[in-house]
Formats: C-alpha cells, sequence, structure tokens
C-alpha cells in the first residue's frame, strides 16, 4: 500500500540517537552509528520522532510500504521490557551501578595534562598554533569520567577537545573539517563510549577527515561504561 512514513537522511544524521528515543514504536534503530528505520510495519507515520532530531535527517515521503501493525508494535515493546530497563528510552541512560576500585591514600597526586583551554568543541577556534603539528584527542564528555587514568593515557602529550553530539544537539562534523583543514594535525585520536549516542561524535569525525582533504591518521578508542578499554 501507498502511505505516509519517515524517511532517514543519512548523510544529515549525526547518530545522536533522540529519534530512536522518540519513537514509541520501535520502529527506529541505531545501525553502525546512524539512525535507522527498521521496519516499515511499525512506523506509525504521525512523526513523533521529527522535532527531536536535531540535523532535521528526518522527512516523510509517501511510498509503497507494510501497513501499521500495532499488534506487532506491541508484541516488540513488551519484550524488550523483559530484557531492559530504560529509564527515558535510551540504551546510554539505563541505570547501571559501578564497583570503583578504592584509591590508597598513600598515591601521590597527579597533575593535570590538559595542555590548550577551551577544550568544548563549540567553543575552540578553528585556527590556533597549539594545532600546528599536533596530536589531536577527541573526547565523549564521559570517557575522562569512565576511565581513571585518562590524563595520563589519552591527555598526555595531545591538545584535547570534548563534546556530546546528544546534549550539544549540533553536528560537529562541518566545524571539524575547518580545524582538520586549516590546521597541520598530526594525528587524531576519538575517546567514545560504547553507549549508542556516542556514535554521533565518531561519525562526525569521520565525515570531517573525509572532507577535510587530508590523509589523516584516526584511531577510535571505545570506553566501557565500566571503564574498559572495549577491544574491536
Amino acid at each position: 500500500m501507498i502511505r505516509r512514513i519517515i524517511h532517514i537522511d543519512e548523510k544529515k544524521c549525526n547518530g545522536c540517537g533522540a529519534c530512536a528515543a522518540a519513537c514509541h514504536e520501535g520502529a527506529i534503530g541505531m545501525v553502525n552509528g546512524k539512525a535507522t528505520l527498521l521496519r516499515d510495519d511499525y512506523c506509525d507515520g504521525l512523526g513523533d520522532c521529527l522535532p527531536t532530531c536535531p540535523t532535521d535527517a528526518i522527512t516523510f515521503v509517501e511510498r509503497e510500504a507494510a501497513a501499521y501493525d500495532e499488534a506487532a508494535v506491541k508484541a516488540n515493546m513488551a519484550a524488550k521490557a523483559l530484557t531492559q530497563e530504560l529509564p527515558c528510552g535510551c540504551p546510554g541512560s539505563a541505570a547501571k551501578a559501578l564497583h570503583p576500585q578504592a584509591v590508597s591514600e598513600s598515591k601521590q597526586e597527579m597533575p593535570s595534562q590538559l595542555g590548550n583551554w577551551p577544550v568544548q568543541i563549540k567553543l575552540a577556534p578553528p585556527r590556533a598554533g597549539y594545532f600546528d603539528g599536533a596530536d589531536l584527542l577527541i573526547a565523549a564528555d564521559c570517557t575522562a569520567y569512565a576511565y581513571a587514568a585518562f590524563h595520563q593515557d589519552f591527555i598526555a602529550g595531545r591538545v584535547t577537545l570534548i563534546g556530546c553530539p546528544k546534549l550539544d544537539s549540533v553536528d560537529y562534523a562541518d566545524k571539524l573539517t575547518e580545524l582538520f583543514r586549516e590546521n597541520d594535525i598530526c594525528s587524531v585520536t576519538v575517546t567514545r563510549m560504547e553507549v549508542p549516542c556516542c556514535g554521533g561524535l565518531e561519525m562526525a569525525v569521520k565525515r570531517a577527515a573525509e572532507a577535510c582533504g587530508k590523509n589523516l591518521d584516526l584511531r577510535v578508542v571505545t570506553i566501557s561504561t565500566d571503564g574498559g578499554i572495549m577491544i574491536p
């Protein structure tokens, strides 16, 4: 049947996951860091997801699609409810208790390794002397809190920028493209959390690396919510 249904522009999607959280039917999921319409028959065509998208990647189209199946949607949501507790519908917001190791009282204070300011991607100048010849660290906000030795293992010796596409509701790709193009960056390390919404940061960096016209040495490190480094 021909009916109204959503269309997601993958090029515009920044991977924040806001639309997936807003879709009460479970029609949208995150696949390889991008929002994807998982099943036509889960989409009711009402568009609760549209106003949540910060990059206007979602629109309505009229096309051949399976009819909305309310019974299938209810069954799918009931199955999900049995396997996970999601306070706001976002996997990255699921509550969990962590178990940090005790810090020895005799441990010496470790000095900060931060060598630049500002660190927020939105506030950073696209051209600055400290970027030339730099090894650049682009970190999701939460990584420094989850990974105990973040200063020593990641910030030390690098110029640091941080951001969260879900909270900032922006696409960093344009800003980072200009920064990569205007400066002599030696390498780029991205640290992100394992949660899906962090895929927006990774995808923005990768798009900027492709658009800048340079062959950048790019590495992505994923941190688990319990503070470990996840091996691909």
